[in-house]
């Protein structure tokens, strides 16, 4: 700071020098002025004009001080208080911006919020006619017909449900309730859901459960087993098997979903639960979201389960959920 100060102060101490040579030179030129006496004025006035430079110092440069010690942020309660009417045209340049757009920020939150609750009624305003809708469809003799119409319903469905929960994510330390879950039911919940698309496919699922409680949210891991699920009958083959197996290994439970579909390029891999990223090999493919993964992967953060992938072109893709220990996932979620 002291630098700082210096190279901001040089032109005072310039003037300063300038004066006392002027005195020097004077004395110099006017034999009735004593050197002596010249001598003695310019070192009383060099000292006090040190003193002045130095009283000056600590003035001027306790505001930037702690300024410069502040941490980078729009709290502007930790802003120092100015001395000095340039301090004060300073510390006004800082705040003024700050709090309007504070205020812009607050409106724009307030807009939001606003936002996803009409969003979120809307959602819920229409799953009353798609569950009407099915119930119509349930009721249609034609299979062939009642199986075209099955799955474009469960499309709705899930993009409905992507939506719904695109949303609350943001918010879901608010949204969880941790319990033992066991996880055959919640399985075979989601399985049934995609009976209809499972069967038009020819897709069955080899399931078996070694380990099958876990610490978690059920609502929560539910739709994250439903990106996954969901993705896995998307791309299988026609009349393969989606095989899901648990284990338990040093004390946390794994969960493996693996299919026999077109696995995934290895240079996307590093991409797929990026938001939006659909794929580099099918970019084509007009009905992929990018979403179903990218929300998989932020609900799951939270809950302390790890989602990794393995796949191979051609031979399939492996999505393996690792749970955390008990005592692991309490410390996470600070209990």
């Amino acid at each position: 700071m002291i630098r700082t100060f210096i190279k901001e102060r040089i032109s005072w101490i310039f003037l300063i020098v300038l004066l006392q040579l002027l005195g020097l030179f004077m004395a110099y030129l006017d034999p009735s002025l004593s050197l002596e006496s010249m001598l003695y004025y310019m070192f009383l006035s060099l000292v006090i004009s040190s003193l002045f430079v130095i009283i000056r110092y600590f003035r001027e440069t306790a505001f930037f001080k702690e300024l410069d010690a502040r941490d980078s942020t729009t709290d502007i309660t930790t802003l120092p208080q100015p001395n000095s009417p340039f301090e004060a045209l300073v510390y006004d340049q800082i705040t003024s911006p700050v709090e309007q757009l504070e205020k812009e920020a607050s409106i724009n939150q307030l807009l939001l919020e606003q936002e996803k609750d009409e969003l979120l009624s809307w959602i819920h305003e229409v799953k009353t006619p798609l569950t009407a809708l099915r119930l119509i469809i349930d009721r249609t003799n034609d299979p062939t017909l009642k199986s075209e119409l099955m799955h474009e319903w469960l499309r709705i469905h899930f993009l409905l449900d992507q939506q719904l929960h695109q949303k609350r994510i943001p918010f879901i330390e608010n949204d969880l309730f941790i319990e033992k879950v066991d996880l055959e039911p919640l399985l075979y919940s989601e399985i049934h859901t995609l009976r209809s698309w499972c069967v038009k496919k020819g897709i069955g699922f080899d399931v078996g459960l070694a380990s099958s409680e876990v610490l978690t949210d059920a609502k929560w891991l539910a739709f994250i087993l439903r990106q996954l699920l969901t993705n896995a009958v998307k791309y299988s083959e026609e009349g393969s098997e989606i095989r899901i197996q648990s284990s338990l290994q040093k004390g946390q439970t794994t969960l493996t979903v693996a299919d026999n579909g077109r696995g995934i390029d290895p240079r996307d891999l590093s991409r797929i639960f990026d938001k939006g990223f659909t794929s580099t090999s099918q970019h084509q493919d007009q009905h992929a979201t990018g979403m179903g993964l990218y929300l998989a992967k932020k609900a799951a953060a939270p809950l302390g389960i790890h989602i990794s992938v393995q796949s191979t072109v051609g031979s399939g893709t492996t999505f393996t959920l690792t749970f955390s220990q008990e005592n692991q996932f309490l410390q996470i979620q600070g209990v």
